[in-house]
């Protein structure tokens, strides 16, 4: 049993920059394989990236192109998300989510636990 809640989205024009964190708690976050989705409205969701338990393996959509690098910090018991170059075609809900599994996967039916999300706006 893990919670998930996701930080640091906001506002930013094209090009810019932005850090999203997820921050579990209430379970062992290190036994938890970790992925970041995006969703718009009446959209599926879409996965973007995501990382091992102990961060050996990470894996990326590829509309990433070298823009997002995924990493976590199991002692603070965080997984982030580091967008750069960001276009407006990122403009989306971002989730991070959670599997009692080595490796991540691609789909979201593959997860158990899920944050909130947290508002990425690429606009100029």
């Amino acid at each position: 049993q893990v919670e998930l809640a996701e930080s640091g989205g906001g506002l930013v024009q094209p090009g810019g920059s932005l850090r999203l964190s997820c921050l579990a708690s209430g379970g062992p976050f290190s036994i938890y394989a970790m992925g970041w989705f995006r969703q718009t409205p009446g959209k599926e969701r879409e996965f973007v990236c995501g990382i091992s338990r102990s961060s050996g393996t990470t894996r990326y959509a590829g509309f990433v192109k070298g823009r997002f690098t995924v990493y976590r910090d199991n002692a603070e018991n965080t997984v982030y998300l580091q967008m750069n170059n960001l276009k407006p075609e990122d403009t989306a809900v971002y989730s991070c989510a959670a599997r009692q599994f080595v490796l991540p996967d691609s789909s979201p039916d593959n997860y158990d636990y899920w944050g909130l999300g947290t508002q990425v706006t690429v606009s100029s």
